[in-house]
């Protein structure tokens, strides 16, 4: 068994295969009805803090334009316009330092209210200040001064109370609630669960327990929590029902424990946090992230969240739409090609495995005979196969066959980059792929590509030996730890490229 190093914090130390595969493991009934029931889609925590604050920068900033607009003719606007905007991004610094932005803050009233005061307050205090010590009294009307500051007050009182008022319906919904399980079990994770139910009860939905070990040391239920399973169940769990949050229950001097659980978890697209709450250490407030009042050790994080899925989808479909019209005239000739050379459908579906291992239906235009269409793809395409047909072997070489699936780009089943999606029979030296390289399920943290790090590098086409998949793989995981706009774009760009230099392997 060969191993692939993915840097990630924690992951040097992984020495042992994860039990993730491609077949589903039998899950407890317990598991089976979370999976079973309906669910409410949630809502990222930090889009809506974004889009919070920019609202009331907004709000801010119009109301004192108005103001201005409507009553003042004292002073030029090349005065009040960069007074405005100054003033709205004090007042966003300030709220900030307040921690009024946040969805604990958003559900609080009194608290928030009188700190965003305070703050509006402050705000006007520097504006006044400076116009004093500038000498630019003479351009500034106080009639403006005082109505943006009580139009202000009102305004953002009454902003916060309807952004209070969603938050808790949202709340109530679910929308905010990051489905969580624990692993671990026992008298600790009673007194964890205890103090999330304390502290963090609106911010998480305890689904259960997973734990390996079967004596009175685990008992099927904690604290009301169930046993959901093994640490191994909790990998196909995650797998057909969403998890945002794992909370590993174990102390921090149990090394080998903890290791054991990254080693088998770390495959998921999930944030998988240690628990500080039996650590007889003491760090600093900087050492801990929190969940709720928990303090919390980051041990993984989900890669491509909050706003970067929110860039990365604008992304993909911009650019999708933008080569479906480009590329229009070479599909259609395509096709027609196809249908000119022999007979059958155009395209070819394949099941592939896409984001968290979920199976995904891909277009290629067809490229071998429709006799010779090997569906699983279990036999690797070779240089001089039979089975594909002489439109087949140019449009594989220039990748022209794999322009449908900008299809499966606006369906939101693929990305424009990512790690390429690869056939469920596929094989390396007879071994299938998952089969051949440790941790290759953990490529599907993130959405499957129609180009990715791995093609441009010039490992694209034939796979027959375990050392051209794991460059593959390796190449993939790299792109996810490393993730960002820039990189896709430089990828986009660099795909033509490759297909020039670095198409040798690709029949």
């Amino acid at each position: 068994m060969y191993r692939v190093d993915p840097k990630q914090a924690v992951l040097e130390h992984v020495s042992k295969q994860s039990e993730a595969g491609p077949a589903g493991r039998t899950l407890s009934p317990q598991a089976e009805a979370i999976i079973a029931a309906p669910m409410e889609r949630g809502y990222s925590g930090a889009v809506i803090v974004g889009i919070a604050q920019a609202a009331e920068a907004v709000l801010l900033a119009v109301l004192g334009y108005g103001i201005y607009e409507v009553y003042v003719q004292l002073g030029e606007p090349s005065f009040y316009i960069p007074a405005i905007l100054a003033s709205c991004l004090l007042a966003n610094v300030l709220f900030n330092a307040a921690r009024t932005h946040r969805i604990t803050a958003y559900r609080t009233l009194l608290s928030q209210i009188s700190r965003v005061l305070i703050g509006w307050t402050l705000v006007m205090l520097v504006l006044s200040i400076t116009v004093f010590f500038l000498k630019a009294s003479d351009m500034v009307s106080r009639v403006w001064l005082l109505s943006w500051y009580v139009g202000g007050a009102v305004g953002l009182v009454s902003y916060r109370l309807a952004l209070r008022s969603l938050v808790w319906h949202w709340t109530n919904m679910g929308r905010l609630k990051r489905r969580t399980v624990i692993v671990g079990g026992g008298h600790d994770a009673e007194t964890l669960i205890q103090q999330i139910d304390k502290g963090a009860s609106n911010d998480i939905r305890l689904l259960g327990l997973f734990d390996d070990r079967v004596d009175d040391r685990s008992p099927e239920t904690v604290a009301g929590c169930p046993k959901l399973g093994k640490v191994a169940d909790l990998i196909e769990f995650a797998r057909r029902s969403p998890v945002d949050l794992v909370i590993v229950s174990m102390p921090l001097s149990a090394e080998k424990r903890v290791l054991e659980m990254l080693t088998q978890l770390w495959v998921l697209p999930v944030d998988i946090r240690l628990s500080a709450h039996m650590s007889k250490l003491k760090f600093t407030n900087k050492a801990y992230s929190y969940v709720g009042d928990v303090a919390v050790f980051d041990m993984a994080d989900r890669p491509i969240s909050d706003w970067n899925l929110i860039f990365k989808w604008v992304f993909d479909k911009i650019v999708a739409l933008t080569a479906l019209i480009v590329f229009s005239p070479i599909m259609l000739a395509t096709a027609i090609a196809i249908k000119l050379e022999s007979r059958g459908p155009v395209f070819f579906m394949q099941n592939r495995h896409g984001f968290n291992n979920e199976l995904i239906k891909i277009y290629k235009f067809r490229s071998m005979r429709t006799d010779m269409l090997d569906a699983t793809a279990s036999k690797l395409v070779t240089k001089s196969d039979p089975r594909v047909t002489r439109i087949g072997k140019f449009i594989r070489k220039t990748s022209i066959d794999e322009l449908p699936q900008l299809l499966n780009v606006l369906k939101g089943e693929l990305s424009i980059v990512g790690p390429r999606p690869h056939a469920l029979q596929a094989k390396a030296d007879n071994k299938l792929y998952y089969e051949a390289v440790e941790g290759y399920f953990a490529r599907h943290r993130v959405k499957p590509g129609m180009t990715g790090w791995a093609q441009v590098n010039g490992w694209r086409g034939e796979t027959d030996t375990i050392d051209k998949i794991m460059q593959r793989v390796n190449h993939d995981l790299y792109y996810i730890e490393h993730w960002s706009i820039l990189l896709d774009l430089y990828i986009v760009a660099m795909t033509p490229v490759s297909l020039v230099s670095k198409n040798a392997n690709a029949y």
